[in-house]
């Protein structure tokens, strides 16, 4: 059976990774190279596993993870079902069971808000193991000594100086904790970006028969401040 280390150690595999991060370093988007992978593919792993997923279930979910940004490679747009095609093709030359693709490029096709849904558990813990990874050290400074600019994602990450994702499976709870530094960002700004990845995640913890929880600075914020900040879109659009 393909595992992990196997697709870690593909040359094909590891030149897409680079390849898509590259790409998004000169679109100036957050960092999205191996460091990212890996904390996703670690983090759905751990998902599966705390939920009581069978081992194997839990290695295709880090495969999965590891894979599942290689379609900015080409383009940003829709780039979790050209990763999921070009993913498709590379396991299949790798001698990979159809089934186990399918269980893989299915999680990766969806696991961006714009077209996914969480419709497997795979794919629901590569949502939310995804989505939670946003941190300080995700800005590139594309110049060294320089200052990032200040656009509202960098300040958004540069303000988090921490995140974790916890399990609850007795309490059927999945925890995103994060630290945020208010007195260069206001947590608003995070909702402006972040709000309907985190209604993604309610969705996807919803189909792990979880309670998804977003705490920051020790207070559950995403009900009341996922409110207010629809509120006040609606005020500004009228």
């Amino acid at each position: 059976m393909i595992t992990l280390q196997n697709v870690r150690s593909n040359p094909n595999f590891q030149m897409m990774i680079d390849r898509a991060c590259d790409y998004l370093i000169a679109r100036g988007y957050t960092e999205h190279g191996r460091r990212h992978v890996d904390y996703v593919a670690k983090t759905t792993a751990a998902i599966l596993a705390q939920l009581g997923f069978d081992a194997r279930t839990v290695e295709l979910g880090s495969i999965a993870g590891h894979l599942h940004d290689i379609g900015n490679m080409h383009n940003r747009k829709y780039h979790g079902v050209t990763g999921a095609n070009l993913v498709f093709a590379e396991l299949q030359a790798m001698g990979m069971d159809l089934a186990e693709i399918c269980e893989i490029t299915t999680a990766i096709a969806n696991h961006e808000e714009e077209i996914g849904h969480a419709v497997t558990p795979i794919t629901a813990a590569l949502i939310i193991a995804d989505k939670s990874d946003a941190h300080r050290t995700r800005v590139h400074r594309v110049v060294p000594d320089k200052q990032p600019s200040l656009n509202i994602h960098n300040r958004v990450n540069l303000a988090i100086t921490g995140s974790k994702v916890s399990v609850d499976a007795h309490a059927k709870t999945i925890t995103l904790d994060i630290q945020f530094d208010q007195t260069s960002c206001q947590i608003m700004d995070y909702f402006e970006i972040y709000l309907n990845r985190m209604d993604m995640c309610k969705e996807a913890a919803a189909l792990l028969g979880c309670r998804f929880r977003l705490v920051i600075n020790g207070l559950e914020l995403l009900g009341r401040l996922g409110q207010a900040y629809r509120a006040n879109s609606k005020t500004a659009e009228a």
